[in-house]
Formats: structure tokens, C-alpha cells, sequence
């Protein structure tokens, strides 16, 4: 879906595309300057899991707490999105990765580069050595672990496995994992295609069952297209906020855009097995403060499961919040409400954290 999209965008002169293009990259690249004294901004290539991956560690004051990113996909990594958030890095210090099979990591590397095929396992080691790498980067005890979309699917296990790491858990796009049973945003999907009139689109989503257990990847991916291409949120979503980042992002040549989409495909493998997850089994009590930040709208995972998951969680500290006009994707397209939040909930809980 995303790649037909940008394809579309591409037909358009070329001449006037392409001199827009290059004016708002110039001027991203200038809003992205840091040059405070207590600022930091390193964007590279760290030795993680016998791979090259890009990291990139950015604030104005290296003394505000520093948030970790864990980007959903699979092979959705968050690299593209530093203008959309820069107001965020005034008041925190970022940390993005692009996991392997992902982003600026896969096109770095190419396929040959990712050490082999990418599953969960090897992504979530990879996650905790990235974790004690900006620990001692940073020099400090703990850092917020905050995952989006799928990434929420490796940061319940990592908040739960390793409280010592995290001072909290802020999680958007929540995904909550439930073994096949919550067939919510399935039959969601289904009536969206039904109401359009999309009987073939109809058809796939039914043949492949409401079980995301017994799918394949290739019908996971199939199943995510029509499901966010379904809804017009999303969809708008999809078009101005992910297509619109990549364009406009300085990190990214039309080179490294097109193995953004190519590291996706590749990354597909890593949702195998997931599906067998069960959150409420592996349990819902987190030794640290526990926030869930959703969009209001979010077709892919919707709000009720999350909070219904949110309401059972014991925390020393939690909260809950919705964000408005926003689906999937939500702290990319709100990112000023998403900093409120962050701001009014999250900066306060970790006020007292070691450096």
C-alpha cells in the first residue's frame, strides 16, 4: 500500500517535485540543528548483535531524561520522523534505532547485512543491547522505554523481564496480544470493506480467518494493507505523515527511501510466532510506571482492547490517555499533543532517576 502510494507521488513532474523536495529537506536539516552547550546529536552506525545499526542519540540537554524508541513494522523504523518530533527533544534526549531489517540499518547493510533471517528473538537481544549501550552512553541507571505499533509487542516483554533498565513504560499503538482471541479490529476491517463495496478485498480478509494465529507473514502484511488502506484516518495518515516524513527527511536519498520499503519485506518474518503471545498470561504486573498514550481512532489497534489490557495492569504509577484525530501512528500525528503527554505524565514519574 505504501509503495503503491509513493509511486503515485512520484508520477507528478518531476521538475517541481523534486525542487520542492529538495527545498524542505534543506530546511529540515537546518530545524534539526542542535547547538546548545549541553546538547548532544550523534546520528550513526553502532556494532550491535554482530551487525552495523543506526542509532541515533539527540537533545538540547543531555540532563533530561532520555526516552528509547522501540518502532513497530515489521521494518517500520522511526528514522524518518525527526522533524515531526524535533519539539520533543527540548525537553527529553531521543534515542532511535532502526532494528535490523530496518530503515537506515537495512540499507546500510543491504539483505546480505542483516545477519541472517530477522526473527523476535534475535530483535529482542538486540533491543537489550541497545538498551545498555545508551545506559552507558548516557551514563545513567535506567532510561523510559517507549515502543510503538508492533514494537509495544517486544516492550511488554522487556518492561516485564527487566524492570532494572526501564524507569517507565510508555507505550502508543499499543498492541496487546491475546492468543486469537480478541477479534475486534478483524471484523472491524471487514465491515469497512463491505461498506465500500470491496466484495474481492472481502473475500481475501474472510478466507484467511479471524485466527492471526494460523496466517502466514505474507498474509499478515496483506491483512495490515487493507486493514489501515480501509480506513480513511489511517489511510490520510499513511499519506501525509509516513510518506510525507520519508520524502522530506534529510537522512533519506531515493536510494536509502527505496530499501526502506525493501528492509519492510524483507522484515515480514519477524511477526511469525507472535501471534501465539499471550499478554494476559504473561501477566500485567510492571515494577515501574506504566502509561498507554492511543489514538482515539486506531483501526489496526484499537483503544478498548488496550485500555481493557490497562485497566488490569498494576503499576506504582499509571495512566491512560486518548489521543483525538488520530488512528494508528497517533504520537506522529499529534506530536504536540503526544509531547503534552509525555510532558504532564511520563516527566514527572522519572523525575528521581539516577544519572
Amino acid at each position: 500500500m505504501i509503495g503503491a502510494i509513493l509511486a503515485a507521488t512520484l508520477a507528478a513532474p518531476a521538475a517541481g517535485l523534486f525542487g520542492h523536495r529538495a527545498v524542505r529537506r534543506s530546511a529540515h536539516a537546518r530545524l534539526m540543528r542542535i547547538d546548545s552547550p549541553d546538547g548532544i546529536d550523534e546520528q550513526g552506525f553502532v556494532r550491535i548483535g554482530g551487525i552495523d545499526q543506526w542509532i541515533s542519540i539527540r537533545g538540547e540537554d543531555r540532563t533530561n531524561p532520555v526516552l528509547l524508541e522501540v518502532h513497530g513494522g515489521p521494518g517500520a523504523a522511526n528514522s524518518p520522523y525527526g522533524a515531526r518530533t524535533r519539539e520533543w527533544e527540548k525537553h527529553f534526549t531521543l534515542v532511535r534505532w532502526d532494528m535490523r531489517g530496518a530503515g537506515l540499518t537495512f540499507a546500510h547493510g543491504g539483505a546480505e547485512g542483516q545477519g541472517g533471517p530477522v526473527t523476535f528473538d534475535r530483535l529482542y537481544e538486540d533491543a537489550l543491547e541497545v538498551t545498555r549501550y545508551v545506559l552507558d552512553r548516557m551514563g545513567v541507571e535506567q532510561v523510559v522505554l517507549m515502543p510503538n505499533s508492533f514494537g509495544t509487542t517486544f516492550g511488554l516483554r522487556l518492561a516485564r523481564n527487566h524492570p532494572e533498565l526501564y524507569s517507565a513504560y510508555v507505550g502508543t499503538d499499543q498492541n496487546i496480544q491475546e492468543a486469537g482471541r480478541d477479534t475486534s479490529a478483524y471484523q472491524g476491517t471487514l465491515e469497512r470493506l463491505r461498506a465500500a463495496g470491496k466484495a474481492k478485498d472481502v473475500a481475501t480478509v474472510e478466507a484467511m480467518g479471524s485466527d492471526p494465529r494460523k496466517w502466514t507473514s505474507a498474509q499478515r502484511s496483506s491483512y495490515d494493507k487493507l486493514c489501515a488502506g480501509s480506513d480513511p484516518l489511517t489511510l490520510d495518515t499513511v499519506k501525509k505523515v509516513i510518506l510525507g516524513s520519508l520524502w522530506l527527511s534529510p537522512l533519506y536519498s531515493l536510494g536509502r527511501v527505496k530499501a526502506y520499503f525493501k528492509g519492510q519485506g524483507f522484515s515480514e518474518s519477524v511477526t511469525e510466532g507472535a501471534s501465539e503471545f499471550d499478554d494476559w498470561a504473561d501477566g500485567t504486573r510492571f515494577e515501574m510506571p506504566f502509561f498507554i498514550f492511543q489514538g482515539a481512532q486506531d483501526v489496526i489497534t484499537p483503544a478498548a482492547r488496550a485500555k481493557a489490557y490497562f485497566d488490569a495492569v498494576e503499576a506504582p504509577v499509571k495512566g491512560f490517555e486518548l489521543i483525538e484525530d488520530a488512528s494508528h501512528f497517533a504520537s506522529f500525528r499529534r506530536p504536540e499533543r503526544f509531547l503534552e503527554l509525555l510532558l504532564t505524565h511520563v516527566r514527572p514519574a522519572v523525575a528521581g532517576v539516577k544519572r
